[in-house]
């Protein structure tokens, strides 16, 4: 029995089928969501812990080593990087790929409860943790710019009303507030004043707290009516504390203006933000794991009229980088290649056939095997990303073997004076099995790569999946739409008794009859190609993945632990101003402090960085950072690391460059000793 008969004889419920596959892969493509590569997430857990004022020495020798001892003993880890500084240390565990992350999470809390003990007594809290994605990058940066609005007044405004509006938002992840501070009241202390009266800093910190206390006050109950006694408790200005008794002395009152300052300033002073070379205050935004990067992005932009309308007026919204523009680039061209190469088949295929019956059956078979697969695409969590497009692009030549073998076959039986129903019944099912065949034969060359673990195997083995499926899909339709097609579309066609030969037959006829006569040269031209291939695959540069030109760079600044605010804060404006003046930078954006979802420490900053399109600048990203280096070198006691983002990012750590090395030693002075002599000898 043929698996093709009930297909031919039904064509209205063949084509019903037919229409419901390509219906489910529109629908699959429009639910896909859209990335540069396939999702692949790091189980990663950073544990941050803090004693204020302990050196960094202290702080790896007391803190993490206590805490990596513990860590060392979770199963797999395959990193772990520890990083200390004046009064703080970070440690980055990464698990395994097939970790799952809330079981490391638990793990890692029961670490931490296990070296307690361990610890420093008077460290302020316990280490606490969190669930990070290093992969990860920002989707989009808006910032907040203003010529009369303060910053603390921004940041106020982005934490409290834009960070949730931005949040709630389907697709969005995390979103982060960088380059400010909450408003807040400080209060500077006079030294010489709280000797004269007497008055210890304990004194005016209960002072403080009692102020802002909310209590109960009472009711006042009347005859017929109750009242509720009401006052106001929290103090919100400083001039509201400046009034603020602290002690009396001599039957005078003390108060707080007496001993020191009260100014309206902000919680953290060492914050810094800058878009373009203007204070402001940022906002980075994630994507949620697996979500649809455009469509996320078209959400945020279709929010802003809302966003904007919920800021003081004279505050600007201005999206400072957006990692879809080049996403939805390559995506295109990638599109278009796609739709290239399904017309170049369908041009070659009625080249070589002549005949624009034979030629539509390919012409619509081919496109209703891709458009099927991203309806399995969608079932099984893949994403439209480059990988799966390409791999769609080259099962083009694939998908279409099979609809060409099953119609050259019932062509053939056509000449042969076969009646067209029976020319497809028979002609499919002469070639079901060597369809079949090839089918399997082409999807177990990509076993190997189902079976790869790490990082490469998570990301090719959507590739792999991807071709198996469209071959799958094209397998099923060839021996069901196809013939269907064929018997409705072909007609009896006896062939000539004397056959017309094409000018292609007539040259391969030649070429085939000179190789024939000449072996020699053929077997030599042969192991010549050989041998150029061997000195090529020497000769051609080598990576794991090639560097991208996204159109988005990274800077990491990074200067002496000793330096002041001031002195980085001078260091990052001047680092924008050089980098945004540059011909080929569309936006630059920094901040320095904290904040931005890479908690920057207090000698460091980061920037991001937006080129203009690939258009309108002649260099790449790496050029753009080869013809910047020299002038920010320029700039003393700090250095800023650029590098072009990519979309496949290794590591627990933020690198600072494409290449990174790594000192170890049990000596930390050894270590400060040999640092500077290794950097010397590598800038030789």
């Amino acid at each position: 029995m043929s698996i093709s008969g009930p297909f031919i004889r039904r064509p209205v419920g063949t084509t019903l089928l037919t229409a419901a596959l390509v219906l489910a892969g529109v629908l699959g493509f429009r639910l896909l969501p859209v990335a540069p590569l396939p999702q692949v997430d790091f189980p990663t857990i950073q544990i941050v812990a803090a004693l204020p004022g302990a050196s960094p020495e202290t702080m790896a020798s007391a803190v993490a080593t206590p805490l990596e001892r513990q860590f060392g003993r979770i199963a797999g880890v395959t990193e772990m990087t520890s990083t200390s500084f004046l009064g703080a240390t970070t440690i980055t565990l990464q698990f395994d790929l097939a970790r799952d992350i809330n079981g490391a999470a638990r793990d890692v809390q029961a670490a931490i409860a296990a070296a307690a003990g361990q610890l420093p007594p008077n460290m302020p809290a316990n280490p606490t943790y969190r669930k990070v994605n290093p992969a990860d990058a920002p989707i989009l940066i808006i910032a907040l710019t203003s010529n009369t609005v303060s910053r603390a007044a921004m940041y106020d405004v982005a934490s409290t009303v834009l960070q949730q509006k931005l949040a709630k938002l389907e697709g969005v992840g995390q979103v982060f507030v960088g380059g400010g501070s909450l408003p807040s009241v400080r209060v500077e202390l006079n030294p010489a004043a709280l000797a004269h009266y007497d008055i210890g800093l304990e004194g005016v910190r209960n002072m403080l707290a009692n102020a802002n206390v909310n209590r109960p006050k009472g009711q006042l109950h009347g005859a017929d009516r109750s009242w509720e006694i009401r006052a106001t408790d929290q103090l919100r200005y400083a001039a509201e504390y400046a009034p603020l008794v602290v002690a009396w002395r001599n039957g005078a009152a003390v108060r707080l203006t007496d001993v020191g300052y009260v100014r309206d300033e902000v919680e953290d002073l060492r914050a810094l933000g800058l878009s373009n070379g203007k204070p402001a205050i940022l906002l980075v935004v994630f994507r949620q794991p697996g979500a649809n990067v455009i469509d996320a992005v078209d959400r945020i932009r279709e929010e802003m009229p809302i966003l904007r309308a919920s800021v003081p007026g004279d505050v600007q919204l201005t999206v400072a980088l957006d990692q879809t523009v080049t996403i939805r680039a390559s995506v295109h061209d990638v599109e278009v290649a796609l739709t290239i190469a399904i017309g170049l088949v369908v041009l070659v295929v009625f080249l070589f056939l002549r005949d624009w019956r034979a030629t539509l059956i390919p012409g619509v078979v081919v496109p209703v095997s891709l458009v099927g697969t991203f309806g399995v695409m969608w079932f099984i969590g893949y994403s439209i990303d480059n990988l799966s497009l390409m791999a769609l692009t080259i099962a083009t030549g694939f998908v279409v073997d099979d609809a060409i073998v099953v119609v050259e076959n019932v062509i053939r039986h056509l000449e042969a004076g076969m009646p067209v129903a029976q020319a497809a019944l028979v002609g499919a099912q002469e070639i079901g099995f060597t369809v079949l065949s090839i089918s399997v034969s082409l999807i177990a060359v990509f076993i190997p790569i189902f079976l790869m673990g790490g990082l490469v195997g998570r990301l090719f083995r959507e590739f792999a999946a991807v071709m198996s499926i469209a071959i799958v899909i094209s397998l099923l339709v060839s021996l069901t739409t196809t013939p269907m097609m064929c018997a409705i579309l072909l007609r009896a066609k006896p062939k000539p008794e004397v056959e017309r030969r094409g000018w292609v037959l007539r040259f391969y006829e030649r070429t085939l009859s000179w190789t024939l006569r000449h072996p020699a040269i053929v077997m030599l031209i042969a192991v010549i190609t050989f041998a150029v291939n061997v000195w090529l695959f020497v000769v051609i540069p080598k990576g794991f993945f090639p560097q991208q030109d996204n159109g988005r760079m990274a800077g990491v600044l990074v200067a002496a632990q000793d330096v002041s605010f001031q002195a980085i804060r001078e260091k990052m404006v001047r680092f924008v101003e050089i980098v945004r003046t540059d011909p080929a930078v569309a936006t630059a954006t920094a901040f320095t402090g904290g904040g931005g979802g890479r908690g920057t420490t207090s000698n460091t900053g980061r920037m991001f960085i937006a080129l203009k399109p690939r258009a309108e600048r002649k260099l790449s990203a790496d050029q753009v950072i080869a013809r910047l280096r020299p002038k920010l070198a320029e700039v003393p006691g700090a250095t800023l690391f650029l590098q072009a983002m990519q979309d496949v990012r290794l590591g627990g750590r933020v690198s600072q460059a494409q290449y990174q090395y790594t000192l170890v030693s049990d000596n930390l002075d050894e270590l400060n000793a040999w640092a500077p002599r290794l950097l010397a000898a590598m800038r030789t």
